[in-house]
């Protein structure tokens, strides 16, 4: 599996594992079954997977506990990534809190629920409209400093925050929504890519009409023997560098299903296909 070298210092395979599915639908409560849960983390090492995305708003607290369940003591390799900085009000309702004095105990916290010393990758959740970046990065500065966080990333945002963000500390990682047929971060993803920032698409398997039995992406996957995941995850691989999907399922059989798609290689034509499909959609 090919590598990013993440912060400049940590090699992760490109193909990693978002873990937001392993709890209840919208983020919220348990997941149908424990024992499932670490079946799939565990193959997911298994299978080559060294990099690993969950968040404290997962359950809350959930994801990181099955983490921790599954893998604890962790293989040498293995790189945690979590975030922090909302807060959750129900299924799929959440709000940004930036405060530092909030952010300081989701870091404690979440190093406790993940038996960690030091977390590798620490992503601000969300960028709070209400608490100047200044404080709320330089809180994430100061943990880091103190040796708690390692890298420092973020989530959903645009370019001029990731220059704002720079201008405070270190930025390693950009997490945006992205796939084939979301593709309004494209300026993002191209300033990620020549700054040399690990870009990570959340949502990362494109959906929509496209999807649909018959549609034209489907027709494209089933002509090559391929499925709609495959195709769109190999293609995110393929269009940048500095790209790390992170696909997401409660499902070893899916799970297995994703992290095949990194030996697939579309040719040129098929890039162009898939994009000029995509374009076709969304116009």
């Amino acid at each position: 599996m090919e590598n990013f070298l993440l912060g400049g210092d940590l090699p992760i395979h490109r193909l990693g594992y978002g873990t937001m599915r392993l709890v209840g639908e919208g983020a919220w409560g348990e997941p149908r079954s424990r024992d499932e849960a670490h079946k799939v983390l565990h193959r997911a090492l298994e299978l080559g997977v060294n990099f690993l995305d969950t968040a404290d708003a997962y359950g809350p607290n959930i994801a990181e506990e099955l983490i921790a369940e599954a893998l604890y003591p962790y293989a040498k390799n293995l790189i945690i990534a979590t975030k922090g900085g909302i807060t959750r009000q129900g299924p799929a309702k959440a709000a940004p809190c930036g405060r530092p004095e909030y952010l300081h105990q989701c870091v404690e916290m979440s190093l406790r629920r993940l038996k960690l010393e030091r977390i590798d990758l620490y992503q601000l959740h969300r960028i709070d409209p209400k608490v100047p970046a200044e404080e709320s990065l330089g809180k994430l500065a100061d943990l880091q400093k103190q040796g708690k966080i390692r890298h420092i990333g973020l989530s959903e945002v645009t370019v001029e925050q990731i220059e704002h963000a720079r201008t405070i500390v270190p930025i390693v990682s950009v997490q945006n929504k992205y796939n084939l047929t979301e593709r309004k971060h494209e300026a993002v993803l191209d300033y990620c890519t020549q700054n040399n920032i690990a870009f990570i698409p959340w949502y990362p398997v494109a959906a929509g009409s496209l999807a649909k039995p018959g549609g034209a992406l489907d027709s494209f996957a089933h002509e090559r023997n391929l499925t709609l995941s495959q195709i769109s995850l190999a293609w995110l691989l393929q269009h940048s560098l500095v790209m790390v999907p992170i696909p997401g399922t409660s499902s070893v059989a899916h799970l297995e299903e994703n992290v095949s798609a990194q030996n697939i290689n579309l040719s040129e034509d098929d890039m162009d296909i898939l994009e000029l499909i995509a374009d076709t959609q969304s116009s």
